[in-house]
């Protein structure tokens, strides 16, 4: 297969639309997911959705563990996701601080497990805020294990 000339197709920033719902009929949630991608190493700085944003950036395993993360965490935010202790994180700092600066960001929400691993993506967030100079309201939540909230 030769290149398409942009990269990987699946990695091309898209924003989601989906209509209004709060029925869960036959136990099926809905997905919040309002963008593609989301890992933190492919996401674009500049995409549209993070414009005038609230921005959840979440630890991989937080989905996993947190059956009702899409509609507790995720509802109307832009998402990246990332793994501190696997994946390679030595420009999410600037990554993230970038993120801050050029869009108009109304709020940044941490989602971390609490596991001592975890800590970094906090830790991350918050050096990157800094480095921006941006005033941006942040909250950092810590799932357990169990899926529930620690604080």
């Amino acid at each position: 297969m030769g290149n398409l000339g942009c990269g990987c197709p699946g990695s091309m920033a898209k924003v989601i639309e989906r209509p209004e719902t709060t029925d869960t009929a036959q136990g099926k949630a809905p997905s919040e997911l309002r963008q593609w991608p989301v890992q933190l190493h492919l996401v674009p700085p500049t995409a549209p959705y993070f414009q005038n944003a609230d921005i959840l950036i979440c630890a991989d395993c937080v989905g996993f563990a947190m059956g009702s993360m899409h509609h507790e965490l995720l509802k109307g935010k832009a998402l990246a996701i990332a793994c501190p202790k696997l994946d390679d994180t030595t420009a999410y700092v600037d990554k993230l601080a970038h993120i801050f600066s050029v869009n108009a960001i109304k709020s940044i929400t941490v989602a971390i497990m609490e596991v001592p691993c975890c800590r970094g993506l906090d830790i991350m967030v918050r050096e990157a805020l800094g480095k921006s100079g941006m005033d941006i309201p942040l909250e950092s939540l810590v799932i357990g294990i169990n899926g529930e909230r620690r604080n």
